[in-house]
């Protein structure tokens, strides 16, 4: 445990940071349509970075501090949908082997990585969904209802193991999956909360059993998921969502769609930075 980090005043500001990064991961949820964890990611890479935690484990401690957050919110998120008739809970029984499958392998790979190699791999994904954002077609599509059988279980694996290696709930990605195959967006948005709860899970579970016992964790830290920043990061993750949804309706969505891409972008050539410096 790196001690200096319970200084009161480093404790202070890891709190800060974190209040205001939960606010802003949730308000953009809400806002957007997009899971929390491509904001906390970052958000708390570049705080630990910022605190001397060391390179070693800063990105785990990132992910599966993200991945345990992911749990409670996705939760609620898919609880609310439910209520509204907007899980299709055949699919999510359909896919749930093939996405826990791709969370085991996802958090597998990442525990097996150095520092920098999740980072970057985090900042490529990151990139490549900025990307996607940017320049991709609504009304794309590839078929006219989502695959069955194996196809749909790759489908599953590879969102699953994507998002276990990112901390992400998964929500951008299956969206995008069931939109190509013409799946009503509503249903989508509240099936991919749904999915968020598989990924977090055991993705979370991987990561504290990953990291037990590392010397260099910061304090708090249960593995690699840091207690005290999830108790953070929640509250106003939960109490900003509401508020990004209601300014959905007031502004322009293409623009918004931009904005987050362009942001999305320049935090991935940020990381990119700070793995080749």
């Amino acid at each position: 445990m790196q001690t200096a980090l319970l200084d009161p005043m480093h404790i202070a500001v890891f709190s800060a940071a974190l209040i205001v990064a939960g606010g802003f991961a949730g308000f953009l949820a809400g806002l957007l349509g997009v899971g929390g964890g491509i904001i906390v990611v970052p958000a708390l890479y570049f705080i630990l970075s910022a605190l001397d935690v060391s390179e070693a484990v800063r990105m785990h401690v990132a992910v599966g501090t993200s991945l345990a957050a992911i749990i409670v919110t996705s939760l609620i998120s898919a609880r609310s949908h439910a209520a509204r008739g907007a899980v299709d809970m055949a699919l999510l029984r359909q896919w749930a082997p093939g996405v826990i499958f791709g969370v085991l392998v996802g958090s597998g790979l990442a525990l097996l990585m150095d520092g920098r190699t999740l980072t970057g791999l985090f900042a490529a994904l990151a990139l490549g969904m900025a990307v996607q954002m940017a320049f991709g077609n609504p009304d794309w599509r590839i078929g006219d209802e989502p695959p069955k059988g194996l196809t749909a279980q790759a489908i599953a694996a590879v969102i699953g193991a994507t998002s276990a290696l990112m901390g992400i709930g998964g929500a951008a990605l299956s969206i995008l999956a069931l939109s190509l195959y013409g799946y009503p967006i509503r249903r989508a948005v509240g099936t991919a909360a749904a999915i968020g709860f598989l990924i977090g899970v055991p993705g979370a579970i991987g990561f504290i059993v990953g990291g037990w016992g590392e010397p260099e964790l910061p304090p708090f830290s249960l593995g690699f998921v840091n207690l005290l920043a999830t108790l953070l990061i929640l509250p106003t993750s939960m109490l900003f969502a509401p508020l990004g949804a209601k300014a959905a309706h007031a502004l322009p969505a293409r623009g918004l769609q931009l904005a987050f891409a362009l942001f999305l972008a320049a935090t991935s050539i940020r990381m990119f930075v700070s793995v080749l410096g």
